[in-house]
């Protein structure tokens, strides 16, 4: 039996304005001819499948027609289980209509936990995998508030909250298994591990990671023999462990990831134990930071011309000249070239233009968090207070961030 993990497909992302439909498209064509070549059995993704909890018409589409393509591709079960980015509602809405096809969808929290408890049989009906399909679990599934708690309460809170619910659906697992032949138990997971690796512009936003940075690899209980994990998009081990990871997202979520290698997971069931490999995903859409001085980008890009291949860069200009007619320079290098320029930021400029005038960088620049932070300090409230009203505020902003915009 062999199992393929994917995660954060993140459908209809953009990049800095620029729509990425041809290289989803282009990444489950690549998944399904994965599948097929590998006769992998089953598919589990692992959260974020959508990119807003209300996905355009465009991302729907290749989420419903790749569903309907795996089967052609040999793959018998697919497990889907939202991340934070998804909606729960939206997910679990054609679930039933989903399973008939051996698509299993877990959105929302269910009230009976043995309803993550998903049982898939081989063709002969017999056992032949457990998943335990957890999803990304909302702070308001895992704790309620009490007057007067701290932030390290609330963390603490959470953590407990995440560990005791693994450790409810194992138990849950283990009733359903048969105590004849050994049955492998796979756990899905869409949350923030510590130790864990990000990189800047990566997309995951810096609230969850705050907050729920403290959950490690030892707080899973030792009966998984997998842990698909999503909503991190570097693909790495959590706590050194090669049963518990991330398969990372299969494309760049910004320009910062452009030489990051993406991957998928694959599992096969051999003597007890899963054999773990992980198979590399192509660049579908080349990317590109230049950055530096005048000399340096004018050579960077230069570089990039010669090559002749579509590729988008951003450019960061951090020399020492003024530059303001940098925009138009670039334009005139790149007019006819395969060269795109997504972004382009004059740090020069911005650090003269706030100097000039005294104020804070622009909003576009801080986190809300950081808004927050820099409002506050202009009232001197103490720093109990100010601790208490940070905390709060954090605490106010998940629940927003949170909210499932197609709930009723």
């Amino acid at each position: 039996m062999k199992v393929l993990h994917t995660s954060d497909w993140h459908l209809g992302r953009a990049l800095y304005g620029r729509k990425r439909y041809d290289e989803f498209d282009a990444y489950l064509t690549w998944l399904l001819e994965t599948i097929r070549r590998e006769q992998v059995d089953v598919l589990i993704i692992s959260g974020d499948i959508f990119d807003t909890t209300t996905p355009t018409n465009r991302a729907q589409e290749q989420y419903y027609r790749f569903l309907g393509n795996v089967r052609s591709a040999g793959c018998r079960y697919i497990v889907v289980v939202a991340g934070n980015h998804d909606s729960p509602t939206f997910l679990d809405a054609p679930a039933m209509l989903l399973r008939s096809m051996g698509v299993h969808v877990i959105g929302a929290m269910p009230e009976n936990i043995e309803d993550e408890v998903i049982v898939l049989c081989d063709d002969r009906g017999a056992m032949q995998l457990v998943v335990c399909a957890v999803p990304y679990l909302r702070e308001r599934d895992l704790r309620r508030a009490e007057p007067g708690e701290t932030e390290e309460d609330r963390q603490r809170k959470v953590t407990e909250g995440i560990a005791e619910h693994y450790r409810r659906v194992l138990a849950a697992a283990l009733t359903r298994v048969n105590s004849g032949a050994r049955v492998p138990i796979v756990a899905t997971g869409h949350l923030f591990a510590s130790g864990a690796v990000t990189v800047e512009g990566d997309g995951v936003r810096e609230l969850y990671v705050g907050t729920l940075a403290h959950f490690s690899a030892t707080s899973f209980p030792g009966g998984f023999d997998y842990v698909a994990l999503g909503h991190l998009h570097v693909p790495q081990l959590v706590g050194n462990n090669p049963r518990i990871r991330y398969s990372g997202a299969p494309l760049p979520m910004g320009v910062n990831e452009a030489s990051q290698q993406k991957e998928v997971v694959l599992l096969e069931w051999r003597d007890d134990h899963f054999d773990v490999v992980t198979l590399p995903i192509p660049r579908f859409q080349r990317l590109s930071l230049v950055g530096g001085d005048w000399d340096d980008i004018e050579t960077g890009l230069a570089a990039l011309i010669r090559k002749n291949e579509s590729v988008w860069v951003e450019v960061d200009y951090s020399g020492d000249a003024l530059m303001p007619d940098l925009k138009e320079k670039i334009f005139e290098m790149l007019n006819g070239t395969c060269v795109e320029v997504l972004r382009i930021r004059n740090r020069r400029v911005l650090n003269q233009v706030l100097q000039r005038i005294d104020t804070h960088p622009d909003l576009n620049e801080l986190g809300a968090e950081e808004v927050f932070r820099r409002r506050l300090a202009l009232e001197t409230p103490g720093e109990e207070v100010t601790a208490e009203l940070e905390a709060c505020y954090r605490e106010i902003l998940a629940q927003v961030l949170e909210a499932d915009g197609n709930a009723e």
